[in-house]
């Protein structure tokens, strides 16, 4: 008999009553509706479908998913065709990824006001690349940039970032030349980044009537900008589409859920370590509905020759550019650690092809006597 498989549902089902209790004063509409889904995804309680096997063609029936862009259970298949859109749009050229980071004296602020903060986050984060990238002595181009935000760190900590996979190199004003990067080791410099970021983002605050609720501490020091080669950005891409249809945690990294405690793994990024992490389950449901986003918030942005109305300038860079021939991403190059995602589930049958949706049942009628 298999073993029950831990999963972040375990802990709402046994604890969010409790939870709600001590924090549903504070708890949003949105995050409420999170705990619901999350707590009925793949039961009784939203129905059935039927689902068939890609290989055997072994039919059987399954409970629906509830999917909810924030569940580490749903969107295996839409996280594929995700990948796959992107990875065609990738330009035959070499990558970068670089993470723009909130100070923690703006996470209050940041979660008090997350449309507003995430978005000056993501857009002030690409303005200012494009900004330095404009300058020929750096490039002298308009780069393809994709934007991506987090709000976490590994241990499910407030840590609002953004990660940006950016082509090295790009469109040149005239759009007639594709213009590489003036310096090999690095794309523009990253002290010079920092800085137009921070002021960029302490203009869009004023804008917002939001700058007189930062600590003045915020302003006196450097702001983190992180660059590093990304290859060919095939595994860029991959590390940033286990998170475009979740957040946080996935039910692989639960270890255990005993006693209202739940204990979870994750690699320490500076050791390469496996740690562990034990909360009280209250507290492990606060940290993941954190990162639950406002209703309607685009966390996957694209900018320059990647945004929706540059289409010709993206089909000319294209063009311009020799066939692919970059090199390979070393481990030295991208050391970020994604957690294995949702995937099809394997045919009990066969065990070599996969269960894919085919239709939804309707529930069965009691026949009477």
């Amino acid at each position: 008999m298999t073993a029950h498989r831990l999963e972040v549902a375990d802990v709402f089902h046994a604890h969010q009553n409790q939870f709600l209790q001590r924090w549903g004063h504070v708890v949003s509409d949105q995050q409420r509706k999170v705990l619901r889904d999350i707590g009925r995804c793949r039961t009784a309680a939203l129905g059935t479908h039927l689902e068939r096997c890609d290989r055997c063609n072994y039919e059987t029936v399954a409970y629906d998913s509830c999917r909810n862009r924030h569940c580490p259970k749903c969107h295996g298949q839409q996280t594929q065709r995700w990948l796959e859109k992107h990875q065609q749009r990738l330009l035959p050229c070499s990558y970068y990824l670089l993470t723009f980071t909130l100070p923690s004296g703006l996470r209050a602020l940041a979660y008090a006001h997350q449309k507003a903060i995430y978005g000056l986050l993501l857009s002030n984060a690409a303005a200012a690349l494009q900004k330095l990238a404009w300058d020929p002595q750096y490039v002298g181009a308009q780069l393809a940039i994709l934007a991506v935000l987090h709000t976490w760190t590994r241990a499910m900590l407030d840590h609002p970032h953004t990660h940006l996979l950016v082509t090295a190199g790009g469109l040149s004003a005239d759009g007639q030349q594709w213009v590489h990067p003036q310096n090999p080791a690095f794309l523009v410099p990253g002290f010079a980044l920092s800085k137009i970021f921070r002021g960029k983002f302490k203009a869009g605050l004023k804008k917002l009537g939001l700058f007189n609720q930062v600590p003045t501490s915020v302003w006196q020091q450097n702001w983190v900008v992180h660059c590093q080669h990304a290859g060919s950005g095939q595994k860029v891409l991959d590390y940033l589409g286990r998170y475009v249809f979740r957040i946080a945690i996935a039910n692989s990294r639960i270890a255990s859920f005993q006693n209202g405690q739940v204990t979870f793994r994750y690699r320490d990024n500076r050791s390469q370590q496996i740690q562990h992490v034990t909360l009280d389950a209250q507290e492990f449901i606060r940290r993941f509905l954190r990162h639950v986003l406002p209703k309607g918030f685009v966390k996957v942005r694209s900018y320059g020759l990647w945004s929706p109305q540059a289409g010709d300038k993206l089909q000319k860079a294209r063009s311009l550019l020799a066939p692919p021939k970059v090199e390979s991403c070393t481990p030295a190059e991208i050391t970020l650690q994604a957690d294995s995602g949702p995937q099809p589930w394997l045919c009990p049958h066969c065990k070599i092809g996969h269960l894919v949706w085919v239709r939804e049942l309707l529930p069965q009628r009691t026949r009477g006597p």
